[in-house]
């Protein structure tokens, strides 16, 4: 399986999250949209991708949080879907740190970071993948993810084509090295670059690389 991956050294690039145009008021939907606003400051789009799982109406379905604000708490499910296959995890950004956390466990740690997303399952925490992943398993599609790396990188990955969660959370752990991996959504997970979009459905929340 082909992946497009991005990594992001947060020492120097500004990865941000957006969900509405403060213009106004209404959810960004494309890259193209965050593109044009983070032109307006300044800031060219390396690469953006989705974030995690939305509900109708372009709502995040779980945490988001954006410059410090939650926009959207949260979401304790436990059952329904992939986002609740548990354990499921928040990955965050503060300053120039980044952490995928089982959602308990963020909810204890008091982290406040700058930006956060809430999705499931978590492919990989710590180093061990979803006790509920199989290799066999005959459920491929289109996936996205984000994971923190041992070389303290955050790597973003989009599947080429459909995988399964067993193959695709192997990938991080063992080809990108990252003990903790996030999936974020899956057959309309996207990726732009300044000469690539793959995107053919509206998002919620967009994560941004720009300079």
């Amino acid at each position: 399986m082909l992946y497009t991956v991005a990594a992001v050294d947060l020492k120097r690039d500004n990865l941000r999250l957006h969900w509405k145009n403060p213009a106004t008021g209404q959810p960004y939907r494309t890259f193209e949209e965050v593109a044009a606003r983070l032109r307006k400051e300044g800031e060219q789009l390396l690469f953006a991708t989705n974030s995690g799982i939305y509900a109708p109406g372009l709502e995040p379905l779980g945490l988001h949080i954006e410059q410090g604000k939650t926009l959207v708490g949260l979401n304790k499910a436990r059952s329904g879907g992939n986002f609740a296959l548990l354990p499921n995890g928040v990955f965050w950004v503060k300053g120039d740190r980044a952490g995928v956390t089982e959602t308990q466990a963020y909810r204890r740690l008091d982290i406040q970071p700058t930006f956060a997303t809430q999705s499931g399952p978590l492919l990989v925490q710590g180093g061990q993948l979803h006790p509920a992943f199989n290799k066999a398993s005959s459920s491929f599609k289109v996936r996205s993810g984000v994971g923190v790396c041992r070389d303290g990188r955050v790597r973003f990955a989009v599947s080429a084509g459909p995988v399964n969660f067993h193959s695709f959370a192997v990938f991080f752990r063992d080809v990108l090295g990252c003990p903790d991996a996030l999936y974020l959504d899956g057959s309309i997970s996207a990726y732009a670059t300044p000469d690539t979009n793959t995107q053919l459905a509206d998002f919620a929340g967009i994560w941004t690389v720009s300079r």
